[in-house]
């Protein structure tokens, strides 16, 4: 069976239809879901397998970034998501997704309701819209191959044609408020327990503090992290914006043989059919 995907919407949501045209194509079944539909019982998060948080502006971004869906969620569906997560529900947050899951708390340490990090303001003062360089760290993520069931079928990580090391590939970035932040005493535990999933890298395939590899300032690089169970996963880029070759500015020069978000959507679709 495909695993039902719940494409959760609010007011101010714009990637929304990326996100489920990526969840389709590689073998998912999506769905949108108001978080008001939630709210009034008529969607419940059980009927799902995954719940994804789409990228774009949640109410505007009043407050922070992210901030009233978290209130949201955790005053009106908190007993939902203890629910969906206590079963194995899988939980993706992209961009604004991650904002959010951060202002829960469920991300980084999965408490709901305490929030122990932020995504603050770009360092640059301005939005960011543009590609960067990623790579794929060790992480609990269960679905980037890492602490997998024996005899999941697992797919390469990608690469590109030009030299850069294998796990470092290329994603689109489209925020204002990205740089991941926490205290010293948070970072290290997060680093211990290696939570930290994405880094953002220099044409080197190394991690990066300098702008405009970096393009928001995070600390230690951070770009995605996952929760101690790995899996609940947030990171600001869009892995949905690049599901099909000719989404990459250069496509036609032959550099790109895969599209580098496909990967992301392979191993959570096929984790949760497992």
């Amino acid at each position: 069976m495909k695993p039902k995907v719940c494409i959760l919407r609010t007011d101010g949501t714009n990637c929304d239809e990326e996100l489920f045209y990526a969840f389709e194509k590689f073998g998912a079944a999506p769905q949108y879901v108001h978080v008001n539909q939630l709210r009034a019982k008529s969607k419940k998060l059980k009927a799902f397998q995954i719940l994804a948080l789409p990228g774009g502006f949640s109410y505007g971004d009043d407050v922070a970034s992210g901030k009233i869906l978290a209130v949201e969620l955790i005053s009106y569906l908190k007993d939902q998501l203890q629910e969906f997560i206590s079963k194995n529900g899988l939980v993706i947050g992209i961009c604004n997704g991650f904002q959010t899951l951060v202002r829960t708390g469920l991300l980084p340490f999965g408490h709901l309701g305490k929030m122990e990090a932020t995504l603050a303001q770009n360092e640059s003062g301005h939005f960011e819209c543009r590609w960067i360089r990623l790579k794929i760290e060790k992480s609990r993520c269960p679905f980037l191959n890492l602490y997998l069931k024996p005899g999941l079928p697992t797919y390469s990580k990608p690469g590109l044609d030009n030299g850069l090391e294998n796990g470092v590939f290329e994603l689109a970035v489209n925020h204002g408020e990205g740089r991941f932040f926490a205290n010293n005493e948070t970072i290290a535990t997060m680093e211990q327990s290696n939570l930290v999933v994405f880094r953002y890298v220099d044409g080197k395939g190394k991690p990066t503090g300098h702008y405009p590899e970096n393009p928001n300032g995070s600390i230690n690089a951070i770009a995605g992290v996952c929760d101690p169970t790995g899996r609940i996963l947030g990171l600001m880029p869009h892995p949905e914006k690049f599901v099909d070759i000719t989404q990459y500015p250069n496509w036609r020069r032959g550099k790109v043989t895969e599209p580098h978000g496909a990967f992301i959507f392979k191993q959570l679709i096929r984790f949760a059919t497992v």
